[in-house]
């Protein structure tokens, strides 16, 4: 149980909550990527990474993201 304590403090430690109100939906899902890529930074820079590692690590992740995202449109058609 102690176990699970300690997680949950390090999720507020690293996890950035964005508000919900007052946004449109572009602004929402955009500003949910900004922080959590600012986090995820965070948590990397604090792991030990260098500055060049993060920005490799995220570009690499996003880049296969991006390269595997099938939209509704895409998927039909096939």
């Amino acid at each position: 149980m102690n176990e699970k304590s300690n997680e949950s403090s390090e999720f507020d430690l690293f996890v950035t909550e964005f508000p919900k109100q007052n946004f449109g939906i572009v602004d929402y899902l955009q500003g949910r990527v900004h922080f959590a890529l600012l986090d995820q930074m965070k948590l990397m820079s604090t792991s030990g990474m260098t500055k060049m590692q993060i920005k490799e690590t995220i570009i690499s992740t996003v880049t296969e993201i991006i390269d595997n995202f099938e939209s509704k449109n895409e998927s039909k058609g096939s």
